[in-house]
């Protein structure tokens, strides 16, 4: 029986620019293991945000095969795509992506709704997330009543809320500062012990350490 959480195989993502075509993804192959740590490291342009897009299901390859935990999304409607995403990947952003209006419990709650998960449960489940990333007395704060670490968090816990399969962080320490950044990277660390897949897009060497395996792009392909 297969380990592994994604499976990619001759993934293309071919764009148009200027009357060029632009090879964003050029035949790359890629195989993650259920439960590891990953960094995706690669200059700009080098293809890293594509394949964070393909990964996550946020857009689709031109070409290729992609198995996400034994289902091929690659060639999936945009619901489909949708309702995938909800189920399987929990995203934490750099820009955090917070609601201002409403409170840190309101904001975890958020993904549960679309799910149509009763009220009373997605306040437990809520709850008990935002204990479990250490702001267990900030659930009645809203974001700008929270640090930036703290911000980050609540989205750390929004993303685990829906108990998916993948968290994927793009970038999520480029707003923080070094002390909070090592804070953040420790509870991505503490969540892939749980059994978490976990994978980290990042231009930062330290960053990237954190993780068992480091994947390099370069021109849309893995360099090493």
């Amino acid at each position: 029986m297969s380990t592994s959480i994604i499976q990619a195989s001759n993934l293309r993502k071919t764009y148009e620019v200027g009357g060029t075509l632009v090879h964003a993804l050029d035949d790359l192959d890629v195989c993650i293991e259920k439960g590891s740590y990953i960094a995706l490291m690669g200059p700009s342009g080098s293809g890293k945000s594509t394949l964070m897009n393909v990964l996550g299901c946020l857009d689709t390859p031109t070409s290729g095969s992609y198995v996400l935990n034994g289902n091929d999304v690659s060639s999936l409607s945009d619901d489909e795509l949708a309702d995938i995403r909800n189920k399987e990947i929990g995203f934490v952003f750099q820009t955090f992506n917070l609601l201002p209006r409403y409170t840190a419990l309101e904001n975890v709650a958020l993904p549960m709704i679309y799910a149509g998960i009763p009220k009373n449960e997605r306040l437990t489940r809520a709850e008990s997330v935002l204990k479990k990333v250490g702001l267990g007395d900030r659930m009645d704060h809203k974001p700008n009543e929270l640090s930036g670490g703290q911000r980050q968090r609540v989205a750390v816990a929004r993303a685990l809320v829906m108990n998916p399969s993948i968290i994927l962080a793009d970038e999520p320490t480029g707003n923080l500062d070094s002390v909070t950044s090592d804070g953040i990277m420790e509870l991505f660390g503490e969540i892939n012990r749980d059994g978490n897949t976990v994978i980290v897009v990042t231009h930062e060497e330290d960053i990237a350490a954190h993780a068992e395996r480091i994947i390099r792009l370069k021109d849309g392909r893995i360099s090493e």
